[in-house]
């Protein structure tokens, strides 16, 4: 009788144990949870439907974590962050969380060329070579700065492998770019440059700019410092890792079903234009360190907060007098982007896009603020843009990678409440 007691106590005991143990996991599973929808940061009085399309993010389409800020006529009027920096571990996205941005970079690097177009050192109708004399070389004579910038200059791959030895060297990185051959006649047809269009930007400056500097080093210099901006396109050893949120992969089921049918035979196909272009965007991750330090590419290899993204664009917006730009340069990027001479279907992307002087114009296929607006997304879901019209500049940054080429999802949602909200509609 005692043995049985003993037993039944025992018993119990595990069960009481086995039961604290699964409680105990139960409540860290939804304290987790809980973190990864908690919404942080602030909005001004009319903007109450921005922070409620954000919070819905997290609810109602898959947000793990993310961040999203806005200025109005030079105001900051949207500035939230939520959910979680690390989906492995529910550490929470805090204020000054960063995450790479892949091709939002790209409207970053086009704003050193609009800076040194304002200083007079640069005109967006010179031939290249006007700049960059090797350039003049296998068929690019020819090409204008408007064209390479356009994505119209049949640049978008380059005939050797993209590896860490040669983006670090930018001396023989310059002579690779010099030498390659156009896929087609410039200025005939449009194909995404993905990476390489931030090479050229960079050699272009570093020839323009009188202390030749690098690209990412010059946006820390001109703008970045300037501004206040935690955005680097040069990601330095500074910054400590708790502070960069890892990208979370979509399901196989997005990836395979979520791009647009034209473009999807080609995303799988190894030898397509889009991933040819594409090589070298994987050297913007680290196995060891999340995002690597001190490597540029321009293209597509930017880190940092949608605050800063929003505050640079809202520069642009409205006038950029903290940096100088001329008017003649604003209205540059305001003009109507130009086609190739058949028009903008995209031979990487398969699909008709507005580019214009490195970034992305609001067009039919990816609308986004009023005509004249321009920015940048990012693959995953990220944009930046700035519209002159309603003087907004605009960052959101996730760390869930989307699928969609045409707005994802969330920060559709984000940007339709934006533009219903009172301040912006007035």
């Amino acid at each position: 009788m005692k043995t049985l007691t003993k037993a039944a106590i025992g018993l119990s005991a595990a069960g009481a144990a086995g039961a604290y143990v699964m409680i105990q996991k139960s409540r860290r599973e939804m304290s987790v949870a809980q973190h990864r929808r908690e919404v942080h940061g602030f909005v001004s009085s009319g903007y109450e439907a921005v922070r409620d399309a954000f919070a819905e993010n997290f609810t109602r389409r898959d947000e793990v974590g993310a961040a999203c800020c806005v200025y109005h006529q030079g105001e900051k009027v949207v500035d939230l962050w939520g959910g979680a920096r690390k989906k492995a571990t529910g550490e929470p996205w805090r204020e000054d969380t960063m995450a790479l941005v892949y091709s939002t970079t790209k409207g970053l690097s086009a704003m050193t060329l609009a800076l040194a177009h304002s200083r007079g050192w640069l005109d967006y109708d010179a031939l290249v070579c006007k700049y960059w004399p090797e350039f003049a070389q296998n068929g690019k004579e020819k090409i204008t700065v408007r064209q390479l910038l356009a994505h119209q200059a049949g640049l978008f791959a380059l005939d050797q492998p993209i590896d860490r030895s040669l983006v670090a060297d930018l001396d023989r990185l310059a002579n690779v770019l010099a030498r390659q051959k156009p896929a087609w006649k410039p200025g005939t047809q449009q194909a995404y440059h993905a990476v390489t269009i931030g090479f050229y930007e960079g050699e272009l400056l570093r020839r323009i700019d009188p202390q030749h500097r690098s690209l990412g080093q010059f946006f820390q210099d001109e703008i970045a410092t300037p501004l206040g901006l935690e955005f680097y396109i040069r990601l330095p050893e500074s910054i400590p890792e708790w502070r960069l949120a890892p990208l979370v992969d979509p399901s196989f089921a997005r990836m395979l079903f979520g791009f647009p049918i034209r473009l999807a035979p080609s995303v799988w196909n190894p030898r397509s234009n889009i991933r040819r272009a594409l090589e070298g965007s994987e050297l913007a991750h680290d196995v060891q360190r999340i995002y690597p330090r001190n490597l540029e590419i321009p293209a597509g290899g930017g880190v940092g907060t949608a605050r800063a993204i929003a505050r640079a664009y809202t520069v642009f917006a409205t006038g950029g007098k903290e940096l100088g730009l001329r008017p003649e340069t604003l209205q540059e990027l305001t003009a109507p982007a130009i086609p190739p001479t058949q028009g903008f279907y995209d031979e990487c992307m398969k699909a008709e896009v507005e580019f214009s002087l490195g970034f992305m114009k609001t067009n039919p296929g990816f609308p986004f603020g009023n005509p004249g607006s321009f920015g940048m997304p990012g693959a995953g879901g990220s944009l930046g843009f700035a519209d002159p019209i309603a003087q907004i500049g605009y960052g959101y940054i996730p760390n869930l990678k989307g699928v969609s080429l045409s707005g994802d999802p969330r920060d559709v949602a984000i940007r339709k409440a934006l533009y219903s909200a009172t301040p912006v509609a007035e």
